[in-house]
């Protein structure tokens, strides 16, 4: 295949390259194209008749704001990278300086193996070795796939490796766009009645029902909205949480979550290179901290698995 580049985002399809972000699969199945990532797993285009349904970024950089990235063995956020495993303290690395927080897990900067891959589907997998901070051994499996009506499913797996019983929270960073639509022109839905509320630290402390600018049950306008908060107690139905970003036109896109991922985390911000506002919807098992909180934690007992679904699909105007 011969290599052509984006000129929105920079991003050459096809052809031999290097990128920052390792090797590159690329999916294909009609109109669906979506690009994964040697590192971390990571989302790095999905897209529908050349409308971009994901933030993207060009070949030389990094996923920025952890655009697209696979969390494990916990997402968001680790107080002080402390936490205690049966009465001793456990210190993580500091990832987030500015918060003294470890943040998003400890294979954000691992390359994964391929495991599996064809035309439509790719499977890639990422190994923790037991460390200071969390002496487990675990594996991070992550499928793709584009699905017969052409949206994209993720299925991320534990499997523990270990001797003993291992905590973990599974998440994900996907940032969600609609073709060229400004991010502040489109209107974001999230069903959650509860909110978690957190300190100068992103840390959760309590929780409460939604009100005013973080009840999305409604509808709210991007640009109205900032916001980077968790939200627990999803309208699920058939077992489908549902996420939506609606453009004037009636066109929209849609993460959804399997019961398995009870939080959900809404990041909008106006740091994201290049746009104005953009749009993060973070599937979660658990919120930030559930080391310390016990909050959504779940423990993995030797050889066993857990596994959490989400996805990507899109409604596009003329499709």
């Amino acid at each position: 295949m011969n290599p052509s580049m984006d000129p929105d985002t920079g991003i050459v399809y096809g052809g031999a390259r290097r990128c920052a972000t390792g090797r590159q699969y690329e999916l294909r199945r009609g109109d669906a194209l979506a690009v994964i990532t040697e590192l971390a797993a990571g989302l790095r285009v999905f897209t529908r008749g050349g409308t971009q349904l994901t933030e993207g970024y060009g070949d030389a950089q990094i996923p920025p704001g952890a655009t697209g990235i696979t969390l494990a063995p916990w997402a968001n956020r680790i107080e002080n990278g402390v936490w205690q495993l049966n009465g001793k303290k456990q210190q993580l690395d500091i990832t987030e300086v500015s918060r003294n927080n470890a943040s998003h897990g400890l294979l954000r900067n691992t390359a994964y193996e391929l495991l599996e891959e064809s035309d439509s589907s790719v499977t890639l997998e990422g190994v923790v070795f037991p460390q200071h901070g969390y002496p487990f051994l675990v594996r991070h499996q992550v499928q793709y796939s584009l699905t017969d009506d052409l949206g994209l499913q993720v299925r991320q797996t534990l499997v523990n490796d270990s001797q003993e019983s291992a905590p973990f929270v599974l998440g994900a960073h996907p940032y969600l766009r609609l073709g060229g639509v400004p991010a502040e022109d489109l209107v974001l839905t999230v069903k959650a009645s509860t909110r978690l509320v957190a300190d100068s630290q992103l840390i959760p402390r309590s929780s409460q029902a939604v009100e005013g600018e973080d009840d999305l049950r409604g509808g709210r306008r991007v640009s109205d909205l900032d916001l980077d908060v968790a939200y627990t107690d999803l309208e699920f139905d058939d077992g489908v949480a549902r996420h939506t970003l609606a453009a004037p036109d009636g066109s929209s896109v849609s993460l959804w979550q399997d019961a398995s991922c009870p939080y959900v985390h809404v990041f909008v911000t106006d740091t994201f290179p290049g746009r104005a506002k953009a749009v993060a919807i973070e599937p979660m098992t658990g919120p930030a901290n559930a080391f310390n909180s016990g909050d959504g934690l779940r423990w993995l007992a030797p050889g066993e698995t857990f596994s959490m679904t989400w996805g990507i699909d899109a409604n596009l105007a003329g499709a």
